[in-house]
């Protein structure tokens, strides 16, 4: 098992830790759920230790006095700005499990440009709804949770909704839609890479917009590349490494760095690239 995998484990069970909660099917509502982690996991996953930072804004975005989440909206542009879709790649949850489904097919499907270009109207419904689509008594709703997430149906609507019987009695229409949605998306993750996060998560939107300027990224020294395409043929998110590699669809999974046979690819702070840049003319 890699680095990467790991790492995805750790967070998925380190995110979801509150193991009294899956024994007892109950939701942890101590202090860490003021606290958001940078990625989508349900805040009422039975596990869940944190609250997942879109399900948040949506609630504040659509309560009594429609307030804008200052501290989510900070929090995920340090994380874009410091690495871009990193978080994306390496901590969430969901992205582990449509990773664990790929794998059951060695044949990838193309991902339309179009579809990945969905998530970014998703990003902008899911802020602006809650806003403008609002009830009599002027309350909007986590549209976004409410119906599409699948993570939420998997962390929790699934086993709080049938697992308890007084909910189970309370399952009707919404509840089949959203377990027919999180269904058709574990169905077309064996098929396609990924294919939530590139097309519907508003949270790779958000990130993606960080990727060509963080912090943290990709660099090509263009005297080591020996121009094979290798970096390319890896790259699971299908992008042109040589001529994109800091592309907004890139999740920092760092397999072209590591199939790179001319070690041509660095990931690393811009200022310690920009000063490789400067020095190679001297070396």
């Amino acid at each position: 098992m890699d680095t990467r995998r790991l790492v995805q484990w750790f967070s998925a069970i380190i995110s979801n830790a509150y193991f009294k909660g899956f024994a007892s099917l109950s939701i942890y509502q101590g202090v860490g759920k003021r606290v958001c982690v940078p990625v989508l996991n349900c805040y009422s996953c039975p596990g869940a230790l944190g609250s997942c930072p879109v399900g948040s804004m949506q609630s504040l975005l659509g309560g009594y006095k429609q307030q804008f989440s200052f501290y989510v909206a900070g929090l995920l542009t340090v994380v874009g700005a410091a690495s871009g879709r990193l978080a994306c790649g390496w901590l969430c949850p969901f992205g582990l499990v449509q990773e664990l489904l790929a794998r059951f097919s060695q044949r990838k499907f193309h991902l339309p440009e179009l579809v990945k270009k969905l998530k970014y109207l998703v990003l902008l419904l899911t802020v602006v709804l809650p806003v403008l689509w609002v009830n009599q008594a002027g309350l909007g709703s986590p549209y976004f949770c409410k119906f599409i997430c699948p993570a939420g149906t998997l962390e929790a609507g699934l086993p709080l909704g049938l697992g308890r019987p007084e909910l189970r009695a309370l399952l009707g229409s919404l509840f089949a839609w959203k377990a027919a949605v999180l269904f058709l998306i574990l169905f077309l993750s064996i098929i396609y890479f990924r294919p939530f996060c590139r097309s519907l998560c508003p949270l790779g939107a958000y990130y993606a917009l960080f990727n060509r300027v963080s912090w943290w990224r990709l660099e090509i020294n263009p005297e080591d590349c020996i121009d094979c395409g290798c970096c390319s043929q890896v790259c699971p998110v299908e992008i042109n490494v040589r001529e994109d590699p800091n592309s907004p669809e890139c999740i920092r999974c760092l397999r072209c760095r590591d199939n790179c046979p001319g070690r041509a690819i660095s990931f690393g702070r811009r200022d310690e690239a920009l000063l490789a840049r400067m020095e190679w003319p001297e070396r």
